[in-house]
């Protein structure tokens, strides 16, 4: 194995893309035991944490799974690799949820909130430059593209290729203010009212309300993907968020993934991949989209800025399918652009000049810490009546709470505390309650306060 220490990619992934070429290509077999962390760092001359970093990473993408006190394993991926393609050495590796107080009554704490903190953007930075799009007078007398404007689109396709290993052309990037828009252009452009459309994961009632209004039959499924469902709700769109599919902010792994790439190529459906806070992630870099293993056929990628920057710059956007294309240009003049244009010069160059990367570099170190810092203090809170962990990927902890109460009773004593969480859900383990909280808005040095609240709200004094 050589690992180029002197170059410019990050050794924790070097030794990620050594195992997952492997991996993929069927070199290492399923079942087989990779070397302990310590044997591989010693071995190639790295730092334990740096071997451990991409171990995280193989795992959170399910390419091995963790034993306790026994090391990593290499997954199963045989049957749904060879049927895409997967295990040819000569083909490179391509690489919503709801939030808020639920309830009526003041709010004093909020643990569900999807805002972002007021740390995390720099706010003179982007002044700057949207005084610069407003200099551009000539560009400014004509109304916007429909598509969106393409020196945006030729950003967010080198952008978007970069970090989530999609694949794209400007052509096939369409830009609107926000995902609900998006979906209503999507479903004019798609055609064929009447078909079966699946929400798999997290509850995205806005997303399902467009579907619903084009004459699709909606069907939810709160687990994981599972396309024995799919096949018999006979489902031809499947909505889904693999980098947080779940209310706990779980990643998909990828044998789920590419089953799913796997059903749509049979049933000739789409997958629809909201991939909203693909870019929060504290153990490597994201996990690559679905809409980049599947080379983009059956894929319509979702992306949006308002989480990685701020929620009131409403620029959204989806990639299309080649597939799709063609219907998309016959109806795209009906559509009027709904981003500013104004604001959309800004980011386009707010991107090319590589400010976005400084801000997500930025934004991640930041919930990282908060969120290990709220894991920290609810731990000293809780003491031995919960247990806490950081989430994989996102800005949440989970709190599993020993407590016979129901999760309904758990959140709404919250609530009448003046605390909203994200979600209370069974554990696996009886007389255990699963708590999901978020840490983007919530200043750090009001999380003791608040988990105390929490506590008396839970346990009394």
């Amino acid at each position: 194995m050589m690992i180029e220490k002197s170059g410019t990619e990050p050794l924790y992934i070097q030794l990620y893309e050594y195992y997952k070429r492997r991996i993929i290509n069927g070199e290492i077999k399923s079942g087989t035991r990779l070397p302990s962390i310590r044997k591989c760092a010693a071995e190639l001359e790295l730092s334990k944490t740096t071997v451990e970093t991409a171990y995280f990473q193989l795992a959170a993408e399910g390419y091995v799974t963790p034993k306790a006190n026994s090391g990593f394993y290499i997954s199963d991926l045989s049957s749904f690799a060879d049927s895409l393609g997967l295990s040819n050495p000569e083909r490179p590796i391509l690489s919503r949820a709801a939030g808020g107080a639920d309830a009526a009554g003041e709010i004093k704490y909020d643990f569900a909130s999807t805002s972002v903190d007021r740390e995390s953007f720099d706010f003179a930075l982007w002044r700057r430059y949207m005084k610069s799009a407003l200099r551009d007078d000539e560009r400014l007398l004509s109304y916007g593209e429909p598509q969106g404007e393409y020196d945006l689109r030729e950003a967010i396709c080198e952008y978007a290729a970069k970090s989530r290993d999609t694949l794209c052309t400007p052509e096939q990037v369409v830009i609107g203010s926000g995902v609900q828009i998006l979906l209503y252009i999507l479903c004019a452009a798609m055609g064929e009212k009447g078909r079966n459309a699946a929400f798999s994961g997290s509850h995205f009632e806005k997303g399902e309300t467009v579907f619903r209004d084009m004459g699709y039959n909606v069907f939810s499924y709160p687990g994981r993907a599972d396309v024995a469902e799919f096949a018999r709700d006979e489902i031809s769109l499947v909505y889904v968020s693999p980098s947080g599919f779940n209310e706990r902010g779980e990643v998909l792994p990828v044998n789920d993934r590419l089953k799913l790439i796997e059903y749509a190529r049979e049933r000739g459906a789409f997958i629809i991949e909201d991939d909203y806070d693909s870019e929060f992630r504290h153990y490597g870099r994201p996990v690559p989209s679905l809409q980049g293993l599947d080379a983009g056929r059956n894929v319509v990628y979702l992306g949006t800025f308002s989480k990685l920057l701020i929620p009131s710059l409403r620029v959204s956007f989806m990639i299309l399918p080649s597939s799709i294309m063609p219907k998309y240009e016959k109806i795209k003049n009906s559509y009027s652009q709904t981003a500013s244009k104004a604001e959309q010069i800004a980011l386009g160059r707010f991107i090319r000049d590589g400010h976005l990367s400084s801000q997500i570099r930025k934004v991640r170190k930041l919930y990282m810490n908060k969120s290990r810092k709220l894991c920290g203090d609810a731990e000293q809170i809780f003491g031995e009546k919960a247990k806490c962990e950081v989430s994989e990927g996102g800005f949440l902890i989970r709190l599993d709470v020993k407590s016979d109460k129901g999760c309904d009773e758990l959140k709404e004593s919250a609530r009448k505390a003046g605390i909203a969480v994200r979600a209370v859900t069974e554990s696996e383990e009886e007389g255990i309650k699963s708590a999901v909280l978020s840490c983007s808005s919530m200043p750090s040095e009001n999380f003791m306060e608040a988990l105390g609240v929490l506590y008396e709200a839970w346990f009394g004094k």
